[in-house]
């Protein structure tokens, strides 16, 4: 009820008046039936405005920090996302990603839509990363059809660390469903995996028209931040 009452009272006419999304393919969303929408990452606020403009209800893999913060506002977050029906996972750990393919799975086991962004994490320069396979996996193992996405203006509306978003108009495309079906029973052999992986994000690649860059997003973070110091205290010369 609450997630309905969000969507189509609280929050997403506000972000319709707000942002003036322009809806491009909303059609290829299937109107019943289990389905992938698979999408870049640039935004925090990428977690409302697709939902907001899709006619069903979708439901998103969540990383488990918005569930466990500390205090009234981690407790108020916590009961917003449990509210609009996403669902935790820990991605720490040798079984995270196993996780969050048995929660994905159940998700389309009821014959709903699911929300994922393959790449992990968000993009914090507005590149299009790697894609990890694990979309690939719920795929082929449901035997669902992919619908890619591009979220286009939000990184520049709220990019990583700022909190209020600016207001601008955004763009959000849908493509036409991928179907899978000849990869049926290949979801445990690394080539088919990543194959699919590589054609969902390619296939977002083409509507969102980023750069593409052929390395995890979370690895390039990370080896960023290692150089980080050595950028900002350079050796000085003897």
């Amino acid at each position: 009820m609450f997630y309905y009452v969000l969507k189509y009272v609280l929050l997403g006419p506000l972000l319709r008046l707000l942002f003036r999304p322009r809806i491009e393919g909303l059609e290829h969303i299937p109107a019943d039936g289990a389905a992938i929408v698979a999408g870049n990452h640039l935004s925090f606020s990428d977690h409302f405005l697709m939902p907001a403009i899709i006619r069903r209800r979708i439901t998103f893999l969540a990383k488990a920090e918005y569930f466990t913060g500390p205090g009234v506002k981690g407790r108020l977050t916590a009961s917003f996302f449990r509210g609009v029906g996403q669902i935790p996972v820990d991605r720490s750990g040798k079984e995270a990603g196993q996780a969050a393919i048995r929660e994905g799975l159940g998700v389309l086991g009821k014959g709903e839509l699911l929300g994922i962004y393959p790449e992990g994490t968000r993009s914090h320069d507005g590149r299009l990363y790697k894609g990890k396979v694990g979309v690939a996996v719920m795929a082929i193992r449901a035997r669902v059809p992919v619908v890619p996405c591009a979220m286009v203006g939000t990184f520049e509306i709220q990019p990583p660390g700022q909190k209020i978003p600016n207001i601008r108009r955004v763009t959000i495309r849908f493509g036409e469903p991928l179907d899978f079906s000849r990869y049926a029973g290949l979801e445990n052999q690394k080539a088919a995996v990543r194959a699919v992986t590589d054609e969902i994000m390619y296939a977002i690649l083409g509507l969102s028209d980023q750069e593409y860059v052929d390395h995890y997003a979370a690895d390039v973070k990370a080896e960023e931040a290692r150089l980080a110091p050595a950028k900002r205290f350079p050796r000085l010369r003897r």
